[in-house]
Formats: C-alpha cells, sequence, structure tokens
C-alpha cells in the first residue's frame, strides 16, 4: 500500500497557461483568458484554445510514483479514422523519462464540413508514473497537446515543492495546428515545445488549431503576457479560411504588431510565414476536407486567378515587405521564411500526409530547424551579451 500525499492542483503548479479556471470536477488550464473567450462565437475555438498545448504541471519533490486524475475530452472527426488517445509526458530534471495515457473521459464529435460539435460525458480516469529515482528533483508532466484537460488529483509518496524560477527566458508563441501540434506524437514532441527544449527557454504556446487569424483579442493576450521573447506565424489559416482579401490583410498584420509592441516594445519580435504547403501555395481558399481516398486530406478551392484572394506566396511577399519597412524603426523585429524551416526538399522527403499537416517527423524536422536558426548563434532569439 502507498502512503499517497494528495497536493490540490493550483495554478503556481502549472506552467504554459494563461488561465486557469475552476471546475465541478477540478481545474481547467485555458490558454487564452476569460475576457478573450468572451470575444468570438466559435465553438472551435473554444475547443483549441481549451487543449492544454506546453500547459505542464512543475513541481520538486522525492516522490517515486505520482498520480494524476484527469478528465480529458477526445475528438472523433465525422467520417474520419479515430484519433489516438491524447498522452502526458513525464519529464524528470529535463529529461524525457516517460508517457502514459487516460482511455477514460469526454468524447467531443466534430462534422468537419459543418463545424458542428456535439459532446457525449464520459468518466474521468488516472494515470500514473512510478519506480522514479529517490532524491530531489524537478517533475514536470506535460498535457496532452489535442485534448481538452481537467485536472483532478495530484498524488505523490512524498511531499510536493513549488519548483524554483531557473531564470530561463520566456518564449511566447501564436501559430496555426502546426504549432498547436495536432499531427506529433505527443505534448513534447509538437515543434514548439522541441525547439523550446533546444533553445533553453520556458515556452508559452498559444498555437490555435484553425485560429491564427490576426484576432485582436490574440494580440491583446500576447501583449498583457509576460515574455522575453515572441514569435508569431502567419498564414495557412487565413488562406484555408478564405478570411480576407489584400486590402485588409496589409493592415491586420500591422494593428496585430502593434498591439503586441505596446506590451513589450523592445523583445524580440519574429514574425514566421508558413512553411511549404503545395495545395495553397498559389491557390487561394477555402480549404475543405477531402474523403474521397478513403483517409481525411485537404484541398484548396479557390480560384488561382484572382489577384486579390490570399496565397501564401502573396502572404510571404507582403509579410516580407511589412517587416522590412517597420524593421527601420524597430531593430528587435524580425522575418523568417517558414520554407526555410519545411520547405520543397523537406517535402520530398516528408511529405504531408493530408496535404496540411508534418507527420511527427516533420515536426522535429521544423522545431530543429527553428532552433538552430532562431536560437542559435546569430538567430533573432539567441543570448547576447549586453
Amino acid at each position: 500500500m502507498t502512503d499517497w500525499i494528495t497536493t490540490p492542483v493550483e495554478p503556481h503548479l502549472l506552467r504554459g497557461a494563461l488561465e486557469v479556471e475552476r471546475t465541478a470536477h477540478g481545474v481547467l488550464p485555458h490558454r487564452l483568458p476569460a475576457w478573450a473567450r468572451q470575444q468570438w462565437p466559435d465553438d472551435y475555438l473554444s475547443m483549441v484554445e481549451s487543449q492544454p498545448s506546453g500547459v505542464r504541471l512543475v513541481f520538486r519533490t522525492r516522490a517515486t510514483a505520482v498520480e494524476l486524475d484527469t478528465l480529458p475530452t477526445k475528438t472523433v472527426y465525422e467520417g474520419a479514422p479515430p484519433q489516438p488517445d491524447g498522452v502526458y509526458d513525464l519529464v524528470v530534471d529535463g529529461r524525457f523519462t516517460a508517457r502514459a495515457g487516460v482511455a477514460a473521459g469526454n468524447v467531443r464529435t466534430i462534422d468537419l464540413a459543418t463545424q458542428a460539435i456535439v459532446t457525449r460525458p464520459g468518466p474521468p480516469g488516472t494515470l500514473r508514473f512510478g519506480g522514479l529515482a529517490a532524491g530531489m528533483k524537478d517533475i514536470e508532466i506535460w498535457l496532452p497537446q489535442t485534448e481538452t484537460t481537467e485536472l483532478i488529483a495530484l498524488r505523490t509518496d512524498a511531499p510536493v515543492e513549488t519548483a524554483p524560477d531557473r531564470g530561463r527566458r520566456v518564449w511566447l508563441h501564436h501559430g496555426s495546428s502546426i504549432s498547436h501540434g495536432s499531427s506529433a506524437e505527443g505534448p513534447t514532441e509538437t515543434w514548439p515545445a522541441l525547439a523550446a527544449a533546444r533553445g533553453g527557454v520556458e515556452l508559452i504556446n498559444l498555437g490555435f488549431g484553425g485560429n491564427a487569424l490576426l484576432d485582436p483579442f490574440t494580440a491583446r493576450a500576447m501583449r498583457d503576457t509576460p515574455a522575453d521573447l515572441i514569435s508569431v506565424k502567419i498564414g495557412i489559416n487565413l488562406v484555408g479560411h478564405d478570411l480576407m482579401r489584400l486590402r485588409a490583410f496589409g493592415p491586420a498584420v500591422h494593428g496585430f504588431l502593434d498591439t503586441i509592441r505596446e506590451g513589450h516594445p523592445t523583445a524580440p519580435l519574429l514574425v514566421v510565414s508558413s512553411v511549404l504547403c503545395p495545395v495553397h501555395e498559389d491557390t487561394p481558399g477555402p480549404g475543405a476536407p477531402d474523403f474521397s481516398s478513403g483517409t481525411l486530406r485537404f484541398t484548396a478551392l479557390g480560384d488561382p486567378k484572382d489577384p486579390g484572394r490570399l496565397t501564401l506566396n502573396r502572404i510571404r511577399d507582403e509579410l516580407a515587405r511589412i517587416t522590412a519597412a517597420r524593421a527601420a524603426d524597430d531593430p528587435n523585429l524580425h522575418y523568417l521564411d517558414g520554407r526555410v524551416l519545411y520547405g520543397e526538399a523537406d517535402h520530398a522527403e516528408l511529405p504531408l500526409p493530408d496535404a496540411l499537416h508534418p507527420d511527427p517527423a516533420g515536426h522535429r524536422r521544423i522545431g530543429e530547424r527553428f532552433a538552430e536558426r532562431v536560437f542559435g548563434a546569430g538567430g533573432p532569439f539567441a543570448v547576447r551579451d549586453d
């Protein structure tokens, strides 16, 4: 019999969340604050912001066994193959140590054609990590990046202490489903998590599947979030939703960057365009799911001859122009063409399985490239001597 010590899951034990909501079961981490969540009518965004990509429990303990009761909400796409259960990654003293899942939970069914969402309630479950080495250690439990996760109870066989501040820089990133990590094998294997580990920084991941849309409330949330390094990845969702035309795009980018700069006037700020996505390079949206091959793939439905509609190449040209103009008065603003992270040669070697998202090997490639180009020597997020 184990003499368990139950520790309430309080906000000070969580990193990577902007807010923590009290629920009937426990606590629910959010990646956008309540005031921002009131400014959209979109159930899909409500779902993805509550999926805790980059959120982790962090504490110090001598425990050799850890249990966590959770209530996950799993996602099923109508007509698509079942999604694998989300996983929780255990990191001990900075090293990936184990992975476990919770089979129980709610089930959310989404119709991709209509975006209709129906949720069926289910029971909570428990994951357990045992056989840990004795002695004081830093524990991180990274939550599933694709499952809304209510945290009910944390149990250990030794007392829990608050982890000290190690003085690492905080990297705040915003992007689309690739940044969210929708196709990564686990929460520590999304490309931002991989890049953060290599860069030695604390990650706050505001990658929202389908929702990197230059929303003003996201810019304001970023403005108000303490951070040392900031990046925004812009392109694929604007094209996929066919959300705006070229005339509206430029002012929207300026407004988004202006708002971030209100709270972070001198922090290194990196604008990143989309990685290569052949279906949308020169063809506008809207994008649409395609099941004609028997598996889920995405296709573009727009007219390539319409000069006012956005494509990835048009967006890259405009982002390069905007950042170059602004950099004349903002030396800490930088631009990175996303095809440096994943381009033609990478696509030939590691094609996008659904024509939109990279596979796990693609996530590793993008994370390694980002760490090298951005955190490495001479990069915009490199450690400065001054």
